[in-house]
């Protein structure tokens, strides 16, 4: 009996060592594994309170994100940073097909945001052109500040890591005046992100979460 209990105990051991060394040798294959969560996962955010921290923007200007960009307004907000070589270009992809669905309404009634989450290199020259590569209009704000500014706005906003390779792909979409809030997990496609903007809109009936999976889940061309 008591062999037979060693016996399952190893092999249970052994096992779950392997796994970890597999979890180990994917993770070091691909330095972005934290950054693929299933696509088109959706969910409702509870309201969020902002922290009040002093930011920049692309052009140099100090900007309060919550008083200047998201209050009294529907906002669309990503993370990002420059020196990201796989999943950010995607992001701010996204963000750009967001921008040219919305039209005239990006930054009339409904802001863009991209937050850098390495602010030690990423100064608003670098956020400058980086907007420019990915043609940001004048409702498209992307925003650095000082390390502790951007650690405490990520912190409120439930999106701060601990190191720059695990951040997730995610964008919050919310009503600052209803205080309604989605976050969307991994590469969203525009249209589900522009559906959110659309049922947030005063008077509208409302997009159900299932609607937003569903178009999520058409394949889409970024």
């Amino acid at each position: 009996m008591l062999m037979s209990l060693l016996l399952t105990f190893g092999t249970g051991t052994a096992s779950a060592h392997a796994e970890h060394e597999h979890a180990q040798k994917a993770h070091a294959s691909d330095a972005h594994a934290g950054h693929a969560p299933a696509k088109g996962h959706v969910q409702a955010e509870p309201r969020i309170t902002f922290a009040d921290q002093p930011l920049t923007d692309q052009h140099g200007r100090s900007v309060n994100l919550e008083k200047d960009l998201v209050s009294g307004r529907i906002v669309v907000i990503s993370f990002m940073y420059t020196q990201c070589t796989t999943v950010c270009p995607v992001v701010s992809s996204i963000m750009a097909k967001v921008q040219d669905q919305l039209g005239e309404r990006a930054g009339d009634g409904v802001s863009l945001v991209s937050i850098t989450i390495d602010p030690l290199r990423d100064t608003p020259e670098r956020l400058r052109e980086y907007a420019e590569l990915h043609k940001a209009g004048p409702g498209w704000s992307w925003l650095t500040g000082s390390v502790p500014a951007i650690t405490a706005t990520l912190k409120s906003l439930r999106s701060w890591s601990p190191d720059l390779e695990s951040h997730q792909p995610v964008f919050l979409v919310g009503n600052d005046a209803t205080g309604e809030w989605s976050r969307f997990y991994g590469f969203t496609d525009p249209a589900a992100i522009v559906a959110r903007v659309d049922s947030l809109q005063p008077g509208h009936a409302g997009t159900h979460p299932a609607e937003l999976r569903a178009i999520d889940s058409q394949k889409v061309a970024l």
